[in-house]
């Protein structure tokens, strides 16, 4: 039973130096984009121009994002900053059929069963935002500052394992860059690796 967990995970798991080729590059203005939230309603960039903004690329059913918000990482990282006014976008690109592609329906119901703080979650099921930021990974991580530049791509962390136990002991990217950049510091990292189950396109 080890043996086909540790197979199916390899099968799944990507990990990928960040920033690949797309229109997204760090210290540039990020792409604009719109796309429907889950109630239907159309999300855009630039409706928060001026805040600090997170993406997160979600696949509920993909172990590494189960780590995440099984162990409530996700959800306690969402809630810290969104007090603090950063907008969470949390994005899900798989296509129709694929992995993570659920109705709106099954949607807000996971959302709710996971108590989740993102500020919307969005549906990319055309692959055409994903690919625009060339995310990878599900997790896979950008930061944008309130100037609308990227200033950071990557993990969530630098522990890339599906185990809830390695959270504790994990470099916590996000929260690290976050905290530097909202303070006037520098940050401490722009680009990681990110890791996880490949977007399914």
């Amino acid at each position: 039973m080890k043996k086909f967990w540790i197979a199916a995970i390899a099968l799944t798991m990507v990990i990928c130096v960040s920033l690949p080729a797309s229109d997204a590059e760090i210290d540039v203005k990020a792409p604009l984009f719109s796309l429907p939230d889950s109630y239907g309603n159309k999300v855009s960039l630039s409706d928060y121009e001026g805040k600090w903004v997170v993406l997160e690329w979600i696949n509920f059913d993909c172990p590494f994002v189960k780590k995440h918000y099984n162990s409530k990482n996700m959800q306690n990282l969402q809630k810290e900053y969104t007090k603090k006014g950063v907008v969470w976008l949390s994005i899900c690109s798989s296509a129709p059929g694929k992995q993570g592609n659920f109705n709106e329906d099954e949607i807000n119901q996971r959302i709710r069963l996971n108590k989740a703080g993102m500020t919307a979650y969005l549906v990319d099921d055309k692959g055409k935002v994903g690919q625009m930021y060339g995310a990878k990974t599900t997790p896979h991580m950008f930061i944008i500052n309130p100037k609308g530049m990227l200033v950071y791509v990557g993990g969530i962390d630098d522990t890339a394992t599906p185990n809830e136990a390695d959270i504790e002991k994990s470099k916590n990217y996000v929260k690290e860059v976050l905290d530097a950049l909202m303070a006037g510091k520098e940050s401490p990292v722009k680009t990681t690796k990110s890791y996880g189950c490949s977007v399914k396109y």
